[in-house]
């Protein structure tokens, strides 16, 4: 019977690796600084550190491979001195447009992941410490859809790769799998043993999760360099058992696995459905949460993006208005990069109408007000404002059974107990059963809402159509409805 290993358990998880190849510094000089483990330290003291620092073009410094800023200033300050400073964008030229909007482009990665430093300096000694001791163990990273969890996840992977050459270490062989390419949940084994264990012949008796816990409970038969298995999207692999997951993670506590898993999702609240289970089994992970970014985030991580372009695109009070009303909404990178493109779009169809003469060299506020106008106070938001109370409340329990999760896909009878939870904590009489259907029915012919079919009318599948920071958005500024989407 394998030893399971308890990630709760301080004891059996891997300790962060101790600094090589440094010199022991006196006890005088390090109790000059209080909080040296999560401040980067300072260049001019390099014994505390395996690698020196190395200048990145001014924007930052890079130790260990990960980038720690060094601009002091504000969001707000730098936005305004780089107004000062930089050349005019000429809008009228192509290459210098197109440059813009690549710049902006959500598929686009950019040089260095700000605003995450914390969280990728947390997962990054995870996996260290996993290799140096070479100790299996896992990491759930969670957070709200465009927090750069996948950004950051990536960057440490390059990072962890770097650090293992400088060390002198054995580089871990990587899988970064999304689960939304997979036919069917179980094929995530497969994927697994034809990557790493291709070459060896599995028993035709067993199964494909059975000849990988076979290997890994097998002195001889586990590869001996360490594996680093990314599953993005892990929330997909959820099902009514949610065999898979468990088995996806008790992978980690076999005798002589060599297992780093690290597990990403939008749905925050999927750690307190699985874990508690996971616990049970002695393979709970270590959690590390994304949260939404703030107005001084997005304004930050904007400019590190139009940094390389050497002219200014937008007015300071542009960007800064995009920013507020990004992070109120939802917090999304992705929506805010989006709005300031769509702004972009407005000032080409401007500067298609207007005359050789007219002066229009960069993106104000009025473009900003009309692209995040497009992207917000949308005809859906109309739709949902003229809707009567009760379908409203309806998409509020919605919005509380998606918010988090990108699946957006649940039952009629687990949309109604949604429902009536936010009914009877408003004290509004609920409706009965029937009539909640029929307002489903509603919701569907207005395009909200998407409704399956089934035998038993509380099995039928209700889809969300639209997207849930329309909704938070519609109801903005209003109390009641508030009051409903934060219980």
């Amino acid at each position: 019977m394998p030893t399971l290993r308890s990630a709760s358990n301080p004891s059996s998880s891997p300790s962060y690796p101790k600094q090589r190849g440094g010199v022991s510094t006196p006890n005088k000089k390090r109790s000059r600084s209080k909080s040296t483990e999560s401040t980067p330290i300072d260049a001019r003291s390099p014994a505390k550190w395996s690698s020196p620092r190395r200048s990145n073009g001014g924007v930052g410094e890079i130790c260990n491979g990960i980038v720690y800023s060094n601009l002091s200033k504000s969001p707000r300050k730098r936005l305004y001195d780089d107004h000062v400073e930089k050349p005019k964008w000429n809008p009228r030229d192509p290459a210098q447009m197109l440059a813009v909007k690549e710049a902006l482009h959500v598929a686009t990665a950019p040089a260095n992941v700000v605003c995450r430093e914390e969280e990728q300096k947390r997962v990054l000694e995870f996996c260290k410490a996993c290799i140096e001791q070479e100790k299996a163990g896992s990491l759930y990273v969670c957070g709200c859809p465009g927090t750069g969890k996948t950004l950051s996840i990536d960057k440490v992977k390059d990072s962890l790769v770097l650090w293992s050459g400088e060390e002198g270490l054995q580089s871990p062989d990587v899988l970064a799998i999304n689960c939304t390419s997979l036919t069917n949940t179980s094929e995530i084994f497969s994927k697994i043993v034809a990557k790493f264990h291709s070459r060896k012949k599995i028993n035709g008796r067993l199964s494909v999760l059975q000849h990988l816990q076979h290997l890994f409970s097998q002195r001889h038969s586990s590869s001996r360099r360490m594996i680093l298995i990314i599953v993005d999207e892990i929330d997909y692999l959820v099902t009514k058992d949610r065999a898979v997951l468990h088995d996806l993670f008790m992978l980690t506590t076999f005798p002589f696995s060599r297992c780093i898993l690290i597990g990403i999702a939008n749905a925050i609240d999927l750690a307190d459905r699985f874990l508690p289970k996971l616990e049970s089994l002695n393979c709970k992970p270590i959690v590390v949460t994304f949260r939404a970014y703030s107005k001084d985030q997005i304004l930050k991580i904007i400019q590190e993006r139009l940094m390389v372009l050497g002219y200014n695109v937008f007015q300071p009070l542009a960007l800064e208005f995009c920013a507020r009303k990004v992070a109120a909404a939802s917090g999304d990178m992705r929506r805010a990069l989006g709005v300031c493109r769509s702004a972009i779009e407005v000032l080409e169809a401007e500067l298609r109408n207007a005359s050789q003469e007219q002066e229009v060299d960069i993106v104000t506020f009025d473009h900003m007000d009309i692209a995040l106008s497009k992207a917000f106070k949308s005809a859906v938001v109309d739709i949902i404002l003229a809707l009567p109370q009760h379908q409203q409340i309806i998409l509020c329990a919605t919005v509380k059974l998606f918010r988090h999760c990108k699946r957006k896909a649940t039952t009629i009878g687990e949309l109604n107990r949604s429902y009536s939870e936010i009914c009877k904590s408003t004290q509004i009489p609920a409706a009965g059963t029937l009539e909640f259907s029929s307002m489903c029915s509603v919701l569907s012919d207005q395009g909200l809402l998407k409704l399956g079919q089934s035998k038993e009318e509380k099995l039928r599948r209700v889809t969300l159509q639209i997207d849930t920071s329309d909704i938070i958005f519609a109801f903005k500024g209003n109390r009641f409805f508030q009051s409903c989407l934060e219980q």
